[in-house]
């Protein structure tokens, strides 16, 4: 359905009416604008120029099959990730008959956001204000086009998807709950990778490999979640996570690059942003909005993943607004929400109660590294990241790790 013109409450003004309006063009919001535009309805998508989140890149095989995604968008094919403790012993968990794909942030946005236009949906760029109400109750959404003006545009909108991130304005002003989600502060730096990129040949780095991710363990690097050397083929993201007010991101993000050996390498940009540590209560207002992506919450405890589960809120938002448009019942708007918590809700609580416990002491964190030489560990890991569920077909696989871990849990086996 093409955009209409329709007047407000002010007799002389005209404005743009859509089916929906999403606000936010990261993977969420470019997501659920190509589905909604597939699906016939009129889409604005709405973005802020120039922002890049601060993420690893990692997708796994069931993102790329899911959501149709072309293997030319990857920049690299990491099969091997390794875990370091706090004492630096090291872990390798070999991804075994797989891989996991980067990619640039940068240039995977951009493409989702460019095949929402394809499919129909209008792209614009703008800052979201604020949402107020025509004569009628319909929304009608506020925003900037430029930070060099004060004058706001205005659209007409039966429904808006909050797509903008975590502290999402969208959230705030129509969801009360989300004005307490806790969050982890992240931060990387996007680096140029080294020219040699064989593990142990490059004296100027002689950590780095260029198929697989780093991922430390360590208070001091780390009080509270964990950072990270992901490699991105001709740039690699350097960074950290942690809710603990005071310390020091960069600090931390500048020593592991020294202690890697990445301190002498071309730093391209640096990035900061927050990332929910909860899934919202609700994602709907009961009226004409729900949330998808960051702004409801979704990324995935302990690991911090949340490109797939963003886009999987994404499709779920914009399938329950299909409903809700064909049908006019707001309850549909609700099903985004309890659709993606039956699919993702259990690994959601097992990853929380994993990072509370694990995550909480630099001792326990050895003990956890040490879990993680485990095969069946490994194995159940990697296919429940691949695969996006929990392994039920290895039931004393499951068993043998649960004893395990009471084992170490209790200080049975040494770290």
């Amino acid at each position: 359905m093409p955009a209409n013109k329709v007047a407000n409450n002010k007799p002389d003004t005209i404005v743009e009416a859509y089916d929906a309006v999403v606000i936010g063009g990261g993977p969420a919001g470019a997501t659920a604008a190509t589905d909604l535009a597939r699906n016939g309805l009129s889409v604005l998508l709405l973005d802020r120029a120039g922002r890049i989140k601060p993420c690893g890149g990692a997708i796994p095989p069931r993102l790329m099959e899911e959501f149709a995604i072309p293997e030319s968008l990857l920049v690299a094919r990491v099969n091997l990730a390794r875990v370091v403790a706090p004492s630096q012993r090291q872990v390798d968990m070999p991804i075994e008959g797989g891989f996991v794909g980067m990619v640039d942030r940068e240039v995977f946005d951009a493409w989702l956001r460019q095949r929402a236009v394809e499919a129909g949906a209008q792209l614009r760029t703008g800052r979201f204000v604020r949402i107020e109400r025509d004569v009628d109750g319909t929304a009608l959404v506020r925003f900037r086009r430029s930070r060099d003006t004060d004058q706001l545009d205005c659209v007409r909108a039966r429904t808006i998807i909050g797509a903008d991130g975590a502290r999402s304005e969208v959230a705030r002003q129509t969801i009360p709950a989300a004005r307490k989600i806790p969050y982890v502060a992240a931060y990387h730096e996007i680096i140029r990778s080294p020219e040699n990129r064989t593990d142990g040949h490059d004296t100027k780095a002689p950590r780095f490999d260029d198929r697989r991710c780093d991922i430390y363990y360590e208070g001091r690097l780390s009080p509270d979640f964990y950072a990270w050397v992901f490699p991105h083929g001709d740039t690699t993201s350097v960074g950290v996570g942690s809710a603990r007010k005071g310390f020091s991101l960069r600090g931390a993000v500048s020593s592991l690059r020294t202690e890697t050996g990445l301190q002498g390498s071309e730093t391209i940009r640096r990035e900061g942003a927050p990332i929910p540590l909860r899934t919202l209560p609700r994602w709907d207002n009961g009226r004409d909005v729900v949330l998808a992506g960051d702004a409801a919450g979704v990324v995935a405890p302990a690991s911090g993943e949340g490109i797939y589960y963003a886009m999987a809120s994404g499709r779920l938002a914009a399938e329950s607004i299909v409903t809700f448009c064909t049908s006019g019942d707001a309850r549909a708007l609700g099903m985004a929400r309890k659709r993606f918590m039956k699919a993702h809700g259990r690994v959601f609580w097992v990853l929380g109660i994993m990072q509370r416990f694990w995550y909480a002491s630099d001792r326990r964190r050895e003990r956890f590294v040490s879990i993680c030489r485990d095969p069946d560990v490994q194995n159940l890991t990697w296919q429940a990241y691949m695969h996006k569920r929990l392994v039920r077909a290895r039931p004393m696989a499951h068993a043998r790790i649960f004893f395990k871990d009471l084992a170490h849990l209790f200080g049975i086996v040494a770290p």
